[in-house]
């Protein structure tokens, strides 16, 4: 965590429950009620299942069930006065309308994975709106080849489930976690293992329906191209609560390929990787060959778990011959691969390796209060390392515990539109780098100790990727990078993190929040800024 941020929020979880009284939260419950009843028609008895105060039985369950990051969920971090988790629109309208009258922070959570924790941490009074049961899907094989209607609390699972269900040759491209939700993930545009071959999830939405600031629902025709442009990898959140996005599907073989290839450094992993520099994002675009490399967490020795997994659209036998042609280092045998439907490999990169004995309902467990302690910075390369370059990563790597880089090939269709087609950026990068690191301790000591590592090995890769702005990737939330608390400076401090997420993007992204939330009521530490007064 930004150590200044972490001081903020340390100095005001410590303060918070003298400053927020239990009469002030009372307080804060009672008017928000009379608003939001107000506002729409809900009985007293549906009331009280989606507005939950502090002193609900509900309400500590409903936050933990969707905190993915462990660092998060201790009694001295800062919680919502409440937590809303609308059934409706007209309860999202409601939630929007009521804490803007009131002044108070909305926070908007589908499925929990950001990293840092900014959909449901905040060191001011802030309510969470709770989208976990906007999970609603409606697929159309009929569609001009296949759309769906996708709620954004609805997980990536429970789309690719509902998808399975309608045609086994019928897909959406996005991430392979199941349990992450669709608002997030879509809106910051999401990727996955056909992200070469058909690109990233915003290349596929063709509609939403959004909230806006004055609690207005609007559709792509309403909302109006700006402002559809900034919700496709812009992230939603700074502009409104996405209800639902309607994709366009897109067509897979009937059976698909996919393997794993484990290397260690005495097994010339070292060559796999330089090589796969090369090959990865320039094979074939129905071909995704990720790497992982970690430092070992047991039987300490000094080396590097160099893991390569795959997926390829299209048989076992052309994979295996292509890799003869173009990546021998690989190594890659016949029987190193399994074929299978395109679901099944869903349960394959989840780490099932029978993928028969297990049945595709699977994706539909959402894995509540499930959180472990995590941080995660991101990279993107622009030209290949050099072998000695690789080897000295390999050997600082190799001392520290738990630290771990996933190495994700961009290159085929991915590049083929343009930079500013949508809000991301990051199109025409050779490869983008997770820095990893998860750990079982809780704790400020085991925080500083694998944080620090993390950082040691973002620290090396300072001279090999993107630089003025070094470019960060949005999903993979990270307040290391800059942290606005939207004073008389929000402006410049959110143009600090804004150019590394959104590169040129960024000076769109802010007239068109300006234009659309010019009060900056959707806000979050790192959301878009509005412009500074004497620039409108």
């Amino acid at each position: 965590m930004n150590k200044m941020y972490l001081i903020f929020l340390l100095f005001f979880a410590a303060s918070y429950s003298m400053s927020l009284s239990s009469a002030d939260s009372v307080t804060i419950y009672e008017d928000f009620v009379q608003c939001f009843k107000n506002v729409t028609t809900i009985s007293d008895i549906d009331l009280s299942d989606v507005v939950l105060p502090r002193t609900s039985i509900s309400f500590t369950p409903t936050l933990r069930a969707y905190i993915r990051n462990a660092r998060f969920n201790t009694s001295s971090m800062p919680k919502p006065s409440i937590i809303i988790v609308p059934r409706v629109d007209s309860h999202v309208q409601a939630a929007v309308i009521c804490a803007k009258t009131l002044n108070l922070q909305l926070k908007i959570r589908s499925g929990g994975h950001d990293y840092d924790g900014l959909s449901y941490v905040s060191a001011v009074t802030f309510l969470v709106l709770d989208l976990s049961n906007f999970r609603n899907i409606t697929v159309d094989l009929n569609d001009g080849g296949g759309s769906a209607w996708v709620q954004t609390g609805a997980t990536l699972g429970e789309l690719y489930y509902r998808i399975w269900e309608k045609s086994e040759v019928h897909a959406f491209p996005a991430g392979v976690c199941p349990t992450v939700g669709v608002g997030g993930h879509v809106s910051g545009g999401g990727y996955g293992h056909m992200i070469r071959k058909f690109g990233l999830t915003i290349d596929h939405v063709v509609d939403a329906t959004i909230v806006d600031a004055n609690g207005q629902i609007h559709d792509r025709k309403s909302m109006e191209e700006d402002l559809f442009w900034a919700i496709r990898g812009g992230g939603g959140g700074s502009f409104g609560v996405v209800l639902a996005f309607k994709v366009k599907l897109v067509t897979v073989p009937k059976t698909v390929t996919v393997f794993r290839v484990d290397k260690s450094v005495d097994e010339n992993a070292l060559d796999m990787v330089y090589k796969w520099q090369f090959v990865a994002p320039r094979t074939d675009p129905g071909l995704f060959m990720r790497v992982l490399l970690s430092s070992p967490t047991q039987n300490k020795t000094s080396t590097v778990n160099t893991k390569l997994r795959a997926l390829y659209l299209g048989k076992a036998d052309d994979v295996v011959l292509k890799m003869a042609e173009e990546f021998p280092e690989l190594g890659l045998k016949k029987e190193d691969c399994k074929e299978m439907t395109w679901i099944q490999s869903l349960l394959w990169w989840m780490n099932h390796v029978d993928v028969d004995k297990v049945k595709p309902e699977i994706l539909l467990e959402r894995e509540p209060d499930s959180a472990k302690f995590l941080k995660r910075k991101s990279d993107y390369v622009e030209k290949e390392m050099t072998k000695p370059e690789l080897n000295r990563l390999f050997q600082k790597l190799a001392t520290l515990d738990r630290t771990g880089l996933v190495l994700n090939p961009y290159g085929g269709s991915l590049n083929v539109t343009a930079v500013n087609a949508t809000a991301f950026p990051h199109r025409h990068k050779l490869y983008k780098i997770q820095h990893s690191v998860t750990w079982p301790d809780a704790g400020p000591e085991a925080e500083r100790l694998y944080i620090g590592n993390l950082r040691t090995t973002y620290n090396i890769m300072t001279p090999f990727v993107s630089k003025n702005p070094r470019s960060s990737y949005l999903n993979y939330r990270d307040i290391d990078i800059g942290v606005n608390d939207h004073g008389a400076d929000g402006y410049r401090k959110g143009e600090i993190y804004g150019r590394k997420y959104f590169g040129e993007n960024f000076d769109r992204l802010v007239r068109v929040k300006t234009a659309v939330d010019p009060d900056n009521f959707f806000r979050n530490e790192q959301s878009i800024p509005t412009l500074p007064p004497n620039r409108r």
